[in-house]
């Protein structure tokens, strides 16, 4: 049960509000300042910033940036920022998340916030077991060298954890992979991890009379991963039936790769959302997480959805989460900054635990909308705004353009026209 002094995301008829008022109400729900608030209606950094952000900057590209509702994690209610492109993902994250919410929300869980750096001895690896051992039996010099890299996490009781070695074929002989495993706690943790590597390697080297190749970030981050469960009641999903055609569906995209493919497209669609909000590594989380899906050999859906015994539908889902909520564009973006403070999270393992949330949250709402009215009607509504706006409709005109093409059935651009310019003929 939300707590009575905690603001609540479930927020009625949130999407009927103008703009300032859909930010007065986020302000007030996080606290923000002024300057954030002022940060998130523009949109982008700081002109004397961008030149330290990506090489040879000209400009800003903007992303619309909206707030999902409704959710409840672990008893408490988060306001979750998005930035997406695509119409329907917010809407459908807020939606998945409402109807989880009656039955209490998401459960969540992470494991350690480790990350992975990979060390790759030279191809012409003539005895790979004796490599190996080599590097084994150092393994604690080894550690304590790569935590000298990093007084913040040592005092923290973080830093290098583990070294793992073995070996892949190569084109000529074989190659031995050191992995270097790293509690990064808040950070996403790519630079810190690079930077042990190139430090021990030298001395990998001296041990192992080898030659160290490359020397990056391990972006499959099995080991850090964030978990999130929901029951959905048989009513709130629309009665027994769309639970049932729900788990027909599933079982398609369980069964063949090519639905498989789609279903994490949607699972998707809600976590790069966030995880794009919060300026952190969209590629880094979208290439994890579908490496992850076909960690059996064979690619599945990220959730599993089933039913219990009361005829309820239920999900969980379990994904690798490489994100922080320090450094990068969290520092030199202000858009960003403010949309962890929306979030309200406090560590980096509580983000992945949101993501993990949005993402059971959007795939419900996207495989409910398929076993009901089929998914195209919920695209339907924006898609016709959109047509509106591109025949040249204004302010309200917008909406009742749009409610009339949808309820006749005609959503074309050529229709949108027609219906504007007997508007203003009136």
């Amino acid at each position: 049960m939300t707590s009575k002094t905690t603001p609540s995301s479930r927020i009625p008829a949130f999407y009927q509000l103008s703009q300032k008022e859909r930010r007065e109400a986020v302000r007030a729900f996080a606290g923000l300042s002024p300057e954030e608030t002022a940060a998130i209606e523009k949109g982008a950094p700081p002109a004397e910033k961008l030149d330290l952000l990506v090489e040879n900057a000209i400009g800003s590209i903007g992303i619309p940036l909206g707030i999902a509702t409704n959710f409840l994690i672990n008893g408490k209610d988060y306001l979750v920022p998005m930035a997406t492109d695509e119409s329907s993902v917010i809407a459908g994250a807020s939606h998945g998340a409402r109807m989880a919410r009656i039955k209490g929300g998401f459960k969540t869980s992470s494991s350690e916030p480790l990350m992975a750096v990979q060390i790759q001895i030279d191809p012409v690896c003539s005895e790979p077991a004796a490599v190996k051992r080599t590097v084994l039996e150092n393994k604690a010099s080894l550690l304590q060298m790569a935590n000298t890299r990093s007084s913040t996490l040592s005092k923290l009781g973080a830093g290098a954890k583990d070294i793992q070695a073995y070996d892949v074929p190569a084109f000529q002989g074989s190659t031995v992979v050191v992995r270097l495993l790293v509690d990064v706690r808040d950070a996403m943790g790519a630079n810190i991890v690079n930077t042990m590597a190139e430090y021990v390697a030298p001395e990998i080297e001296r041990l192992t009379g080898e030659t160290v190749y490359l020397k990056v970030v391990d972006n499959y981050c099995a080991e850090r991963i964030a978990r999130a469960k929901c029951v959905v009641g048989c009513e709130a999903l629309g009665g027994e039936e769309t639970v049932d055609r729900f788990l027909h569906g599933y079982s398609c995209a369980y069964h063949d790769v090519h639905r498989a493919c789609g279903h994490n497209k949607g699972v998707m669609n809600g976590i790069t959302a966030v995880v794009l909000a919060t300026g952190n590594d969209t590629r880094a989380v979208e290439s994890a997480c579908h490496v992850y899906a076909a960690r059996t050999g064979t690619y599945r859906p990220l959730p599993r959805w089933g039913k219990n015994a009361e005829g309820d539908l239920t999900g969980e889902i379990e994904i690798p989460v490489p994100v922080g909520i320090l450094g990068g564009l969290t520092k030199n973006h202000p858009v960003p900054s403010a949309c962890i403070k929306i979030l309200g999270v406090q560590s980096s393992r509580e983000l992945g635990e949101v993501l993990a949330a949005v993402g059971l949250a959007s795939k419900l709402a996207a495989e409910r909308a398929l076993a009901a009215e089929g998914i195209q009607a919920g695209h339907m509504s924006l898609h016709a705004a959109n047509l509106a706006m591109m025949a040249g409709a204004q302010a309200g005109e917008i909406k009742r353009i749009a409610d009339e093409m949808v309820r006749e059935k005609s959503v074309s651009l050529q229709s949108a026209q027609a219906k504007l310019k007997k508007l203003k003929s009136v």
